[in-house]
């Protein structure tokens, strides 16, 4: 825990822990899209996790994912569960209601059995359907991916971010941290809310108090806000006194997990509250923690400590053209 809570110098040690998260340093590879595939478009793509199709009058969003092979192999359940977890939240943070699942399993069949478990598991609580696939029987390095398709009336992107925003934090702390990987299970207690958690970042942008939208990912709390901030070059201060944390939890721990239900949401200015109501009316924890601003920075803040994370003006996360 960081004692006491207004030392810089404590701040200064999570700031050093949050730049070398692996899981941040490792989204470095994507400026690789840019390289072969040329100026980023995050709505029409090339984008991070998925893109906004127009199609027959109305928008279909699209993206995928791939599962770590030692995850897959130490885990297959797991990976299975994830594969679609993590597309649901990508659909979810742009703004789309999930319409299916189409996966590939590379595998042998003990494997891919468990691996399609965990994929049921998943698609039953979060109501979405697998609707195709491929499965490849091998005896070797397993390889898991899946993709997801959905539709939104009004797609989140970051396309619309401004200065004067205010940065909403949603999460879902029920449950507790898997001791064996960072990452922050909410479903098992949630059980069939999952669903209409994930649906609930639809209804915030067809309302308006939601434009745009980063789900937490393997690169932690500061990683996939410094992925949002990065393609406008924003910068915020983020009160983490605010910030929701689940008991008996390490701030640093928390900040650097994956949870199952975590996003980062941009509010236009005045509609905050109203935005934060909807995720705690559903027994979500949210809260406003800064204000967009044009500097670049992401800083955080704790007590009177204060402590530059990123500079995403300067130094790139993802490398992704802009």
């Amino acid at each position: 825990m960081l004692a006491p809570r207004t030392d810089q110098a404590a701040l200064e040690d999570l700031v050093e822990r949050l730049r070398a998260h692996p899981g941040l340093r490792g989204k470095a590879a994507i400026g690789l899209v840019s390289e072969v595939l040329g100026a980023s478009d995050w709505l029409g793509g090339p984008g991070d996790d998925g893109a906004v199709v127009e199609a027959f009058g109305g928008s279909v969003v699209a993206c995928g994912e791939a599962m770590w092979p030692p995850f897959v192999r130490a885990d297959p359940f797991g990976a299975g569960f994830a594969a679609v977890l993590t597309n649901v939240n990508d659909l979810a943070a742009m703004g789309a209601v999930p319409l299916g699942i189409v996966d590939t399993i590379v595998a042998d069949a003990a494997t891919a059995r468990r691996v399609l478990e965990g994929m049921r598991r998943a698609c039953a609580l979060l109501r979405v359907p697998v609707v195709g696939g491929h499965l490849t029987e091998h005896d070797g390095e397993p390889a898991v991916s899946a993709f997801g398709v959905g539709a939104a009336t009004h797609p989140l992107s970051v396309t619309r971010m401004a200065a004067g925003q205010v940065l909403v934090a949603a999460y879902a702390l029920d449950g507790t941290m898997r001791p064996d990987f960072p990452f922050f299970p909410a479903f098992d207690a949630r059980g069939e809310r999952c669903a209409g958690d994930v649906r609930l970042l639809a209804e915030v942008a067809a309302a308006g108090s939601c434009v745009a939208a980063k789900d937490i990912s393997m690169a932690g709390f500061a990683g996939s806000l410094a992925m949002l901030l990065e393609q406008g070059r924003f910068g915020v201060t983020v009160d983490l006194g605010a910030l929701p944390v689940p008991d008996g939890v390490d701030l640093a721990a928390w900040l650097t997990c994956f949870p199952s239900f975590g996003f980062l949401l941009c509010a236009p200015a005045g509609r905050e509250d109203e935005l934060v109501a909807a995720f705690t009316g559903r027994g979500l924890h949210a809260a406003a923690l800064g204000v967009l601003d044009d500097s670049g920075r992401l800083d955080l803040r704790l007590g009177q400590a204060r402590a530059t994370v990123f500079d995403v003006g300067a130094d790139a996360v993802t490398g992704l053209a802009r």
